[in-house]
């Protein structure tokens, strides 16, 4: 019979996940090949975001991203759709990147790698990225509602990444982790950052995008309202899941 990893030194690894026989959050570092990604960009109200980005974050524009993904392949998870909703964000001194208020997938796996080991905000849901003739054509559900409808047309105007980037730095991620014990007191209360390592574009194309929020209470996107629609990005990569660093620990540093 095979020894399944129960030992106290083996509990003590990172890395480690349950269950014994069939851990459910995978390890470090982990491929996502040929992702399709349709990005949506637009401008907000400056003081919704400040409204969802917790201290000492400070917003750096009034940009807003919201990346739809189709994962086509990827290390443990498979295949699955998600939707990740940015703002740019900078913890001054030490990080530059993007903090996500709001993130959504259609893989359980997914929701809890993202929840206990970056502390990002996952919500199951359900994301679809489709061609539809010559529009390309992005969105989610959830609880019944079309929570979001993106839309760009197919392939006209070649682009370089560097376009999105520099907006703002969308492939460094700034989260809040929280975590309690089973007590209910404070276990983990930190600022966590992670880069995407290996990135590979394959393609990328830019247009005029559309964004339309439904207000949904368990998914309320709408918070971040569209004020200014820009443009969207469709893009093609590969890029490899890293482990990342802690940036502010609330419980030392206050």
């Amino acid at each position: 019979m095979p020894r399944w990893p129960n030992r106290t030194e083996d509990i003590l690894k990172g890395g480690f996940s349950t269950p014994l026989d069939a851990p459910m959050v995978p390890p470090f570092p982990f491929k996502f090949r040929n992702a399709r990604i349709l990005t949506l960009t637009y401008r907000t109200d400056p003081a919704a975001i400040r409204a969802l980005m917790p201290e000492p974050l400070v917003p750096t524009g009034p940009e807003v991203m919201i990346h739809i993904y189709q994962m086509t392949d990827t290390d443990w998870l498979g295949p699955y759709h998600e939707v990740n909703v940015m703002v740019g964000a900078e913890l001054p001194g030490k990080a530059k990147g993007s903090y996500s208020p709001y993130l959504f997938l259609s893989s359980d796996i997914g929701v809890a790698h993202g929840r206990e080991t970056h502390g990002q905000p996952k919500k199951l849901a359900q994301p679809y990225l489709d061609l539809c003739g010559d529009l390309i054509v992005g969105g989610m559900e959830r609880n019944g509602i079309d929570v979001l409808t993106g839309t760009m047309p197919y392939k006209q105007h070649p682009a370089d990444i560097a376009e999105l980037s520099a907006i703002f730095p969308f492939a460094t991620n700034l989260n809040l982790k929280a975590i309690d014990h089973i007590d209910g007191t404070p276990a983990i209360r930190q600022l966590t950052s992670r880069s995407l390592a290996d990135v590979k574009v394959h393609d990328c194309w830019r247009g005029p995008c559309t964004v339309e929020l439904r207000p949904n209470a368990q998914a309320p996107i709408h918070r971040l309202p569209v004020l200014d629609m820009l443009d969207g990005f469709f893009w093609s990569a590969d890029f490899t899941l890293v482990p990342g660093q802690i940036i502010h620990d609330y419980l030392r540093e206050g």
